[in-house]
C-alpha cells in the first residue's frame, strides 16, 4: 500500500475505535485482551500513537520506552483523539526520505513504516474495540486487510523472535480467497520462518496445509480476534495449522 492510503487507513480506524470504545463504554470487558477492560485497550494505543509520533517527530534511531500513565475516565476520549492527530501530523509532515529506527522489514521507507505499523496496530485495536462493544466488524477500507496479512507474516514472523518453530519442516499457505494474488507460502523450521508471496495468482506451491478465507476475516483470525471455526478454511494437515495457532500469537 502507498503511504497516503496507510494514512487514510490510519486516521478511519482511529475515528472508528474512539466511536466504538465510548459506545462499550471504559468498564467493558474485552474478549480478545483477557484482562483488559476498553479503558486499558484506548490508553495503551493512545500511548503507542504518541511514541510513534515521537520517533518520527524526533528522528530516533533506538527503540525507547512508551508512556504508561494513566489518564481519567472523563478525559480519556480527547486524549486518544489528540495523540490519533498529533500522529497523523507527524506522519503527514514527515518527508519520505527521513531517517529513524523501525523494527520490521518489508517498508521501503520509516516513514512508509510508521505509517503501515500504526495503521495495522490501529486496525486490530479497532476490532477489540467492536468486540468489546458486542457488535458486528467495521469493513476494512481496500487493501488493508491483505496489508495488514502481509506484515504479519513477512514482518512479525521472520524475525528471531517469532515462537513459531518446528524440528521438522513443514509448509504452510496462507490465502485470501477473494483477492487474487493475495497467498504466502510460509516455511516453518528450526530458525525463523520464512515467507514468499508468489506472483501468480493461485500458485502457493506445494505446501501442507492451507488456511484460506476472506480477507476481511483472514486478517483479523490470523491475529487471533476471530476464531478460525467457521469463518476458515483449512484444509491438509491440520497439524501444521495447529502449530500455527499455538504458537503465531504476539
Amino acid at each position: 500500500m502507498r503511504t497516503t492510503d496507510l494514512l487514510a487507513a490510519l486516521e478511519r480506524e482511529g475515528d472508528l475505535l474512539t466511536a466504538a470504545a465510548e459506545r462499550a463504554g471504559w468498564d467493558a470487558p474485552v474478549p480478545s485482551c483477557p484482562g483488559w477492560a476498553v479503558r486499558d485497550l484506548l490508553t495503551h494505543q493512545g500511548h503507542v500513537h504518541r511514541w510513534a509520533a515521537r520517533n518520527v517527530a524526533e528522528r530516533l534511531s533506538a527503540r525507547t520506552p512508551r508512556g504508561t500513565e494513566a489518564v481519567p475516565d472523563g478525559e480519556l476520549a480527547a486524549w486518544f483523539r489528540a495523540g490519533h492527530r498529533e500522529l497523523l501530523d507527524v506522519l503527514e509532515r514527515a518527508p519520505e526520505d527521513m531517517e529513524c529506527w523501525t523494527f520490521l522489514n518489508g517498508s521501503p521507507t520509516p516513514r512508509h513504516f510508521w505509517a503501515r505499523r500504526q495503521a495495522h496496530e490501529t486496525a486490530i485495536h479497532r476490532v477489540d474495540a467492536e468486540l468489546a462493544a458486542g457488535e458486528p466488524l467495521s469493513p476494512f477500507a481496500p487493501g488493508v486487510a491483505v496489508d495488514g496479512v502481509d506484515e504479519l507474516l513477512a514482518g512479525f514472523h521472520t524475525r528471531f523472535r517469532s515462537r513459531v518453530r518446528s524440528e521438522r519442516p513443514r509448509t504452510l499457505a496462507v490465502r485470501a480467497t477473494d483477492e487474487p494474488g493475495a497467498v504466502w507460502t510460509v516455511l516453518i523450521s528450526t530458525e525463523p520462518p520464512r515467507v514468499s508471496r508468489p506472483e501468480v495468482a493461485g500458485a502457493a506451491g506445494v505446501a501442507e496445509c492451507e488456511i484460506s478465507g476472506r480477507a476481511a476475516e483472514l486478517y483479523p483470525a490470523l491475529w487471533n480476534r476471530l476464531p478460525y471455526e467457521g469463518v476458515l478454511a483449512v484444509t491438509g494437515d491440520a497439524a501444521v495449522a495447529g502449530l500455527w495457532r499455538e504458537t503465531s500469537g504476539i
